[in-house]
C-alpha cells in the first residue's frame, strides 16, 4: 500500500499504540509502588517470554544477535527507566527523555556507515537537546540530575537495541522479542539479588496487590508483545514515513496521562522543554531529505 495518509482503521491501530507506549509509564509507577525496579524488570521479561516461548519459533538469527537485544532491552534499557523512575524522575518527563533514543538510533547508525549528518538533523537535536537542558535547569524533589542521566542512557540502550534488530533483518518481531526475553531475565535477576536483596524482593512479591500484578502483565503483553506485533504489521503495509510520525504523540500521551492519573504539574518550563524535543522529532522524522 503506496498511499500517503493511513486508512481510518490503520490509524486508529497506530494510535492505540502510541497511547499504550506513552500510558505505560503512569503503569510503570504503579507497579513501582510495590515492586523494587530490578525485580519488575526481570518480571516483565519472564512475562514477555513464557508461555509464548513454547509456542513461537524461534525467529532466524543467531543466538548473539537475540543475546545482544536482550541485554540492551532488559539490562540497559528498562532497568535503568525503572531505577530512575523509582524516585528520580516523574513519569512524564520518562516519556519526554526517553525519545533522545532517536538521534542515537541515527547517530549510531550514521557512525557505523560512515555517513555524514545532515543540517537538519544537526538542527532537530539541537532542539532536543535545548529542551533536554531546560529539564537539567529544573530539577527537583520530583527530577533529579541522576535521574535524567539514567533515561539519557536507558534512551542510549535503546538506540543500540535498534541497531542489532535492524541487522536481524526481517523477522517476526513477536517471536523476536519473546526469545530475546530469555537473555534480560538472567542478569536482571542476579543484579535484583545482588543490589535489592532478599529481603526487598519478597517484601515485594508478598505486598504486591492485583493492581501491580496488572501493571506487570500490562508491560509484557500490552505494550511490548502487542505494540511490537502491531507496529510490525503497519511498518509492513505502509511506508516508513507515513507509520513512524505517530510516535511523536508518545510524550503527549504520557505527560497527559501523568498530569491525569498521577497529578504531575505541567507548568510553563515542562511545556517549552516538551515543544523543544518534539520539535526536533518533528524536524528529524518530517523534514524530507536534502
Amino acid at each position: 500500500m503506496n498511499s500517503s495518509a493511513l486508512p481510518l482503521r490503520h490509524f486508529l491501530l497506530a494510535l492505540a499504540v502510541v497511547a499504550i507506549w506513552g500510558s505505560n509509564f503512569v503503569v510503570i509507577k504503579l507497579a513501582l509502588a510495590h515492586l523494587p525496579p530490578l525485580l519488575f524488570a526481570a518480571l516483565r521479561f519472564i512475562f514477555a517470554a513464557v508461555p509464548m516461548v513454547f509456542f513461537l519459533k524461534r525467529p532466524a538469527v543467531s543466538w548473539r544477535n537475540l543475546a545482544a537485544f536482550g541485554l540492551f532491552t532488559g539490562v540497559g534499557q528498562f532497568a535503568l527507566l525503572y531505577l530512575a523512575m523509582q524516585g528520580h524522575i516523574s513519569p512524564g518527563l520518562a516519556s519526554l527523555v526517553i525519545q533522545m533514543q532517536v538521534f542515537f538510533t541515527i547517530f549510531l547508525a550514521m557512525r557505523l556507515a560512515h555517513e555524514r549528518v545532515k543540517s537538519r538533523q544537526w538542527l532537530a537535536l539541537a532542539l532536543a537537546a535545548s529542551g533536554i537542558a531546560i529539564i537539567g535547569a529544573h530539577t527537583d524533589g520530583s527530577t533529579t540530575v541522576g535521574g535524567l542521566a539514567m533515561v539519557l542512557l536507558a534512551a542510549f540502550s535503546w538506540s543500540c537495541g535498534n541497531i542489532v534488530v535492524k541487522r536481524a533483518g526481517r523477522i517476526n518481531m513477536v517471536a523476536y522479542v519473546v526469545w530475546s526475553s530469555l537473555f534480560s531475565v538472567p542478569p536482571l535477576l542476579i543484579l535484583s539479588f545482588a543490589f535489592e536483596g532478599w529481603p526487598a524482593i519478597s517484601s515485594g512479591l508478598r505486598d504486591a496487590d492485583a493492581t501491580t500484578w496488572f501493571a506487570v502483565f500490562w508491560q509484557a503483553t500490552a505494550n511490548s508483545l502487542f505494540g511490537y506485533a502491531a507496529w510490525g504489521w503497519l511498518l509492513a503495509r505502509h511506508p516508513a514515513a507515513t507509520v513512524t510520525p505517530m510516535a511523536l504523540l508518545v510524550p503527549v500521551f504520557g505527560m497527559t496521562a501523568s498530569s491525569w492519573w498521577l497529578g504531575e504539574q505541567l507548568p510553563l518550563w515542562k511545556l517549552v522543554a516538551m515543544a523543544l524535543v518534539m520539535g526536533g522529532l518533528a524536524i528529524n522524522l518530517l523534514w524530507r531529505q536534502d
